[in-house]
């Protein structure tokens, strides 16, 4: 959950890195994050945000421990490779001298999210259209390791995306199994079940750069229309481009007018329509720590693994119902 901090330590964070008058600052908080806690920073000579990561203790899935670590490589190689709308990051701090946790300032970008605004139908689909054109240019952009790759290091970068995908599937469902929402002989289920289907994700595929958090608050337009920023790119993994396809599913980004900015049609094979189903029930479990966690929330935790059983079902009868 979001905490409060005082005016005067903000200030603090803030002048500690920028030329400011610390008196002259002042502070909003932003009420949407999930994760981090922020505040738009007015006074500064520039509009800011200013995000502050959770404490240590929190309750973390495997890949978000200090993920703020790696956004300002991230948004460095954006800003210098593509035209993705996204913000200069002033600072990045570390340290811990003045707060138990890492921060960051940057600037903020023009717009409002995309689910505030009030555009027409028409304009929506030009802002999808924008928003497909930006993840074709991220997923053009490669590597030679799979897996979250950031300077968090939360897993080994992995030599083909098979091998990032099994210890990615394992380790969440190790975090599952930590938090409550499993036992461990359902989890096993799910491990076998990954185990089983493994052939179709036994192929060559680019280590893309995956945005992973694309959703409408996430997603910000001017009041024309025009795609002004995507924001939140902690969770950057590079893989697979279909699973991020899976998070725009479920976040209902992909309809037909995404494609037409994206410019690839995706692929609708047998094997793809299985990746997409194991994609998704990853996408579905995470949320089962953070609603037990994080949420407080064992009962809305009970409906994910009740989502999750169900999506699973079909694989699981399509091999003669168990594994």
């Amino acid at each position: 959950m979001a905490e409060t901090f005082s005016d005067e330590l903000l200030a603090r964070l803030v002048a500690a890195h920028l030329a400011v008058d610390a008196d002259r600052l002042a502070f909003d908080p932003i009420p949407t994050g999930k994760h981090n806690t922020s505040y738009y920073v007015r006074g500064a000579g520039q509009e800011l945000v200013l995000r502050i990561s959770p404490p240590d203790d929190a309750g973390f899935l495997f890949y978000e421990r200090r993920m703020m670590a790696q956004e300002p490589q991230i948004h460095a190689l954006l800003r210098s490779e593509t035209t993705v709308p996204v913000a200069e990051i002033l600072a990045y701090d570390e340290g811990r001298a003045l707060l138990d946790r890492d921060y960051l300032i940057m600037e903020r970008l023009p717009g409002r999210s995309l689910a505030e605004s009030r555009l027409s139908a028409r304009e929506a689909d030009s802002v999808l259209e924008q928003v497909g054109a930006c993840l074709a240019q991220m997923h053009a952009l490669v590597t030679d390791r799979y897996g979250y790759l950031g300077a968090h290091r939360p897993m080994t970068p992995q030599p083909t995306w098979v091998q990032a995908f099994d210890e990615m599937w394992n380790r969440l469902l190790d975090d599952v199994v930590a938090c409550g929402g499993y036992r461990p002989e359902e989890a096993d289920v799910y491990r076998r079940l990954l185990a089983a289907y493994r052939p179709h994700f036994d192929r060559a595929v680019p280590a893309s750069l995956l945005h992973m958090d694309v959703w409408s608050q996430n997603i910000l337009v001017d009041e024309g229309g025009r795609l002004t920023g995507l924001v939140d790119l902690d969770r950057a993994l590079w893989g697979d481009p279909e699973i991020e396809f899976a998070v725009l599913d479920y976040c209902g980004i992909s309809e037909p007018a995404f494609w037409d900015g994206y410019g690839q049609e995706r692929d609708t094979s047998f094997s793809a329509q299985i990746r997409a189903r194991f994609y998704l029930l990853y996408e579905l479990q995470k949320y089962i720590p953070i609603r037990i966690w994080r949420r407080n929330n064992p009962a809305q935790a009970e409906q994910y693994k009740h989502q999750a059983f169900a999506l699973a079902g079909p694989l699981l009868q399509a091999l003669g119902g168990g594994v």
